[in-house]
């Protein structure tokens, strides 16, 4: 419960700030309700649930009025007026940011304060589990790395990784990239500096079939190269060898050994909706022609292909699970995440990093890119759709405040209503309703980012 400390000189700008009326002066002291939950308990229609934050709300459209709630009230803090129940605390949190001398503080936090203070005092190396609160590791994984600003896109890694495990996409088809793979191919030696020379030119057309470009064509009995004059632009995605695909693999036939990636074909068979491609975080595990492809095996066989200086090479990558500023709480990590390492917080986030994998989906799924990824995958918010209901919303506004786009406002009668035209449906005000009154639904779509 939010509680008055004895700073407290009776300004009552807390009361003004209450949404639901749950603080009262008391002898020039604020008192509110105490969070014990004996009206949910009491309720005989069910029209009072617990929220997230540990407060309770009062569904209008469940309520009858029957009086029931005031009368359970140890503290006397409900009270009834024409039908409707005021004086259930939501946890909101506005009572302490009004508060000028900061005389209101959440309970749990002091409680957990002096918890800390006492074991000290004891010189005891435990923590009380009254809270989680942030964990200060850091999560790492090696893996293979691109360095975007130098990488050209010539898709000599993708030609050269036995797996499969890297996907190089650009703006161009059938156009050079310059790869020179074809120089690599040709048997009897007719190709340098991308020039074929038809004196040697066997027309054997091994550079035609594995070029990975596709920019290789005949013409007249005659070899050549589709040039583009500036060159290609896109993306590459490669697996993080993050292992999420070996802890959901049914049949075992993913296992990471060592920190490294393995398969055994034999194991593989047909599973049911084939869980290890639907968690893999960049897309690039897939079924070609029945054989399970797109996990890198850590072979290097990338790097040592790659003639551009450190275009690819193997990286340790940590996160010691700090965001940026932009963080809008929106929560969209927290819900994605398949090891449950990150927690919501009003404000901010915090990642259990002991359990963090870096699979990094939480930074491919963060609509402000506050959270930092290694991988050019990208996946933005298409569609979706978000509704106020007026028979929850106890009117705090802080779906308002929170709002990165400003789609929240209220209306003529000071109800809560969103701009369709600006929503970006980030769920930013459903994770701080303390009332669950947001209802809303989206719809991701993949796409590259340059």
């Amino acid at each position: 419960m939010f509680i008055s400390t004895g700073k407290c000189e009776g300004l009552g700008e807390c009361v003004k700030a209450c949404p639901t009326k749950a603080i009262r002066m008391i002898d020039g002291k604020a008192f509110s309700c105490i969070t014990c939950g004996a009206c949910m308990e009491a309720c005989p229609n069910k029209a009072i649930r617990r929220n997230r934050y540990g407060g309770y709300f009062v569904d209008r459209a469940k309520c009858n009025a029957c009086g029931i709630c005031e009368r359970t009230c140890p503290v006397n803090s409900i009270k009834i007026e024409d039908g409707v129940v005021w004086g259930i605390c939501a946890r909101c949190g506005l009572c302490v940011d009004s508060c000028p001398l900061g005389a209101r503080v959440d309970a749990f936090d002091l409680i957990e304060d002096r918890q800390l203070q006492f074991l000290e005092s004891l010189n005891l190396a435990v923590r009380p589990p009254v809270k989680r609160r942030p964990v200060k590791h850091e999560a790492s994984r090696v893996n293979v790395v691109t360095d975007t600003d130098r990488c050209t896109l010539c898709r000599r890694c993708q030609y050269y990784c036995p797996t499969g495990a890297i996907i190089v996409e650009t703006d161009t088809e059938s156009v050079c990239t310059e790869c020179r793979v074809c120089q690599d191919v040709c048997p009897v030696g007719a190709i340098k500096d991308l020039e074929i020379d038809p004196e040697k030119c066997t027309l054997c057309l091994k550079c035609l079939r594995e070029c990975p470009s596709r920019a290789i064509y005949l013409d007249d009995f005659a070899v050549k190269i589709r040039k583009s004059p500036e060159g290609a632009a896109g993306s590459i995605v490669s697996c993080l060898n993050c292992g999420l695909c070996a802890e959901r693999c049914e049949r075992g036939a993913l296992r990471m050994v060592d920190g490294k990636l393995r398969h055994d074909p034999t194991l593989c068979r047909d599973c049911e909706d084939e869980p290890c491609l639907d968690v893999c975080p960049v897309g690039t595990l897939r079924m070609v022609d029945g054989e399970l492809r797109g996990y890198c095996v850590s072979c290097g066989r990338c790097v040592q292909a790659c003639d551009v200086s450190e275009a690819r090479s193997f990286r340790t990558v940590k996160w010691d699970g700090s965001v940026s500023e932009d963080c809008i709480s929106c929560g969209i990590c927290a819900e994605i995440c398949p090891e449950d390492a990150i927690t919501l917080r009003r404000g901010s986030i915090e990642v259990d990093t002991d359990h963090c994998i870096l699979c990094e989906k939480c930074g491919i799924h963060c609509p402000a890119d506050a959270i930092p990824r290694t991988t050019m995958r990208k996946r933005r918010i298409k569609e979706g759709f978000t509704l106020i209901d007026p028979g929850l919303c106890i009117g705090c506004g802080l779906c308002m405040e929170l709002c990165p786009e400003d789609a929240i406002s209220r209306d003529e009668d000071g109800r809560m209503i969103v701009d369709d035209d600006k929503c970006i449906y980030c769920g930013a005000c459903s994770n701080i309703c303390p009332a669950r009154a947001v209802i809303f639904e989206r719809e991701f779509d993949e796409r590259k980012v340059s």
